[in-house]
């Protein structure tokens, strides 16, 4: 349902993907009639729409689902409820009194004052240019997420015999789409020793398709100046240089690039909002509101989530906090600050502090470790008293970990300044 434009909302959303739609949704159910999701695609459901396979909706439906039918199911009670969208609308600039100004052909440039704001920009992916691969530019070096744009919506193949640089999800899915699509998938070089990705990828789209992935190798060179025509991988040491001697040559016609996702903040840079240097998305507190009052994070544009169904849950819940705040129910005045740390292997946390009077009974905090930790402990402290003590066989940087902090808990402690969450050896 396109709006007929106004000048102010009371909740605006912005991105139309799996934290939008979910946020949208979520501040509808909680009782909110004026509320704008404004998309620069050309529909909803965000990059869900290219992800054909299969895995979505386990923790949320209980079902397995792919891409597009997990966005389905949000895409259609954004419609059953009757919230208003914008499609083909870019957004421009977010101001620190939550003003956006957006454009589109239809209503050219426009500004709307917005009571809350929700950023659901998602993440992209990491560009080759941050990546100092050597040799010539030539045609046929993709992104893992524009060639599956190209295969699975627009019915391209970007090449026969492929090499992928990462060991990303995306990657990861990539090698078996292509291998699907009659491709030869040569080799995955990683340049960390371990993989960026779910291990269920790792077994289902690389293990039972017999693909190679090579941990600690990279690309140092690439052949071809019109189009690509191989590349010589080697293997690096702990300082992640070339290893002289083990280079390996493969010829290929296709170069994936799957080398990590980064949160898509330039709004939030530009409204001034404070970012988080390990994540590169906002601090956020308990409510997932930035530092500036009435501006919410969810998603990946707050973190890069592993699963969907977590970008879902972490939605519903900013969406129901944006409505508490425009109805004045979110306490602004200075209260109890509590600071999250990670140490010890954990790289951050989100939310990054919090409030005990604003928080839910139960709150769920989300980070990730730095390294791959096998029989180790996750534990919390509350100041220097250790409160919880979860053995854990296996951690490793792509996939998330969480704790649950009780209300009840941080209440006994009135004077508790610090809760620190760290990986300890068994």
């Amino acid at each position: 349902m396109s709006a007929q434009m106004k000048d102010h909302y009371n909740i605006v959303v912005i991105g139309g993907g799996p934290a939008g739609l979910a946020a949208a949704v979520s501040a509808k159910e909680a009782g909110e009639d004026d509320i704008l999701i404004l998309e620069r695609d050309h529909e909803l459901g965000g990059i869900l729409n290219q992800c054909i396979h299969n895995g979505f909706g386990l923790h949320t439906f209980k079902e397995e689902l792919t891409g597009p039918e997990y966005a389905w199911r949000f895409e259609s009670k954004v419609y059953e409820l009757g919230i208003e969208y914008k499609l083909n609308t870019m957004v421009m600039d977010i101001s620190a009194d939550r003003v956006v100004t957006a454009m589109n052909k239809e209503d050219g440039l426009f500004q709307i004052k917005a009571g809350a704001i929700l950023l659901c920009m998602g993440c992209r992916e990491r560009p080759r240019g941050a990546l100092n691969i050597p040799g010539y530019r030539p045609a046929g070096i993709f992104s893992a997420g524009t060639a599956q744009r190209l295969v699975n919506m627009e019915g391209y193949m970007p090449g026969r015999e492929v090499v992928i640089l990462g060991s990303g999800d995306i990657g990861l899915i990539m090698a078996r789409r292509m291998t699907f699509e009659g491709a030869k998938v040569k080799v995955v070089a990683e340049l960390l020793p371990y993989s960026g990705g779910l291990k269920r990828n790792i077994v289902q789209c690389l293990n039972d398709y017999d693909i190679p992935l090579k941990l600690s190798h990279t690309i140092v060179d690439i052949e071809g100046k019109e189009h690509i025509s191989a590349v010589t991988i080697a293997e690096v040491g702990p300082d992640r240089r070339p290893i002289p001697g083990t280079e390996e040559r493969y010829t290929c016609d296709c170069l994936l690039l799957s080398c990590g996702l980064i949160p898509e903040n330039e709004l939030s840079r530009s409204a001034g909002v404070d970012m988080d240097p390990v994540t590169s998305g906002p601090v956020v507190n308990e409510s997932l509101e930035t530092s500036i009052p009435g501006i919410f994070a969810c998603g990946n544009v707050l973190h890069v989530h592993d699963l969907v169904d977590y970008v879902s849950e972490e939605a519903t819940r900013a969406g129901k906090n944006a409505v508490k705040f425009v109805r004045g129910e979110l306490d602004n005045t200075v209260g109890k600050c509590i600071k999250l740390e990670a140490t010890s292997g954990a790289r951050y946390t989100v939310p990054a502090t919090i409030d005990p009077d604003r928080m839910e009974d139960l709150l769920t905090v989300r980070f990730r470790v730095g390294d791959v930790f096998k029989n180790s402990f996750v534990s919390v402290y509350f100041d220097d008293e250790q409160v919880q003590h979860r053995k854990k066989q296996i951690m490793a940087p792509g996939e998330m970990e969480q704790i649950i902090l009780k209300k009840a808990d941080i209440q006994k402690y009135p004077d508790l300044k610090k809760i620190t969450v760290k990986i300890e050896q068994a």
